[in-house]
C-alpha cells in the first residue's frame, strides 16, 4: 500500500519565510503543501476547504493571530494538527500556543532537518517542543505562579506516571520517552492515557500545561 503524503498549509505573513518554506517541503518525501496563507483569517477558511493535516503557522500575524487561529482550528478541525513556528520563545507566546491547543512550538531558526523532525513526530501523534522551549518551560515551572482554581484535585499520580509526566513536559515524544523509562511504545500510550483522563484533559499539551499550572510538576 502507498502511504499517502501528508498535506500542510503554510501560514506566516513574510513573504519570504512562507516561498522558503514551501520550496524546501515540496523537495521533502512525504509531504504535500497545499498552500500558503498570510493570516489566520484566510488560514482558517484554507483549513475548511482544502482539509490538510497539518498547519504549520507563525504566532504573531495581522488581521488574526497564529494563537486565535489555532483555537478556532481545533475547535472546529480538531484533527488537524498545528505546529507553532515562530522567532522568539516569550513565556506569554509559548504558554498561549499549548494552552490553545497547538501540537508543537518551534523556533524559526531550527535547522531544517529538526523541522522536519516536529512536523513527522506531530503527525504521529506526539507533541513537539523544541528544545530551547523545553528547558524554558522546565525552568519555568519552579516559579510558576500557581492559580487557585487550577490546583486540583487530582486524583494520585503514580511514581511510573509522574515520571512519563515530567518527559513529556520536557518535549519527549512516545519513542523517547519509552527508551528513556525502558519500557514499550504502548505503555507509554497507557500511561498518558490514565494521566489526561486524572486531568481531566484531552490532549498531551493541555496535560503539560495544567501539570505546571497546577504546580504538580
Amino acid at each position: 500500500m502507498i502511504a499517502l503524503a501528508l498535506k500542510i498549509l503554510i501560514v506566516d505573513d513574510n513573504d519570504q519565510v512562507r516561498m522558503g518554506l514551501s520550496v524546501l517541503l515540496r523537495n521533502a518525501p512525504g509531504i504535500e503543501v497545499l498552500g500558503q496563507s498570510c493570516n489566520g483569517r484566510e488560514a482558517l477558511d484554507r483549513v475548511y476547504y482544502e482539509k490538510p493535516d497539518l498547519v504549520l503557522m507563525d504566532v504573531g500575524m495581522p488581521v488574526m493571530d497564529g494563537i486565535e487561529c489555532c483555537q478556532r482550528i481545533k475547535k472546529m478541525h480538531p484533527s488537524v494538527k498545528v505546529i507553532m513556528l515562530t522567532s522568539h520563545d516569550s513565556d506569554e507566546d509559548v504558554f498561549a500556543a499549548l494552552a490553545a491547543g497547538a501540537n508543537g512550538y518551534c523556533l524559526k531558526d531550527a535547522d531544517f532537518d529538526r523541522l522536519l523532525n516536529s512536523i513527522r513526530s506531530v503527525a504521529e501523534g506526539d507533541c513537539w517542543l523544541d528544545s530551547q522551549i523545553a528547558v524554558k518551560i522546565v525552568s519555568l515551572s519552579r516559579s510558576l505562579l500557581v492559580k487557585g482554581d487550577e490546583r486540583g484535585p487530582f486524583q494520585p499520580v503514580s511514581p511510573r506516571e509522574m515520571e512519563v509526566l515530567k518527559l513529556v513536559v520536557e518535549g519527549m515524544n512516545n519513542r523517547q520517552i519509552a527508551e528513556t523509562l525502558n519500557i514499550s511504545v504502548e505503555t507509554v500510550k497507557t500511561h498518558i492515557r490514565h494521566l489526561m483522563d486524572k486531568l481531566a484533559v484531552c490532549d498531551r499539551t493541555q496535560m503539560a500545561v495544567k501539570a505546571l499550572r497546577s504546580g504538580l510538576i
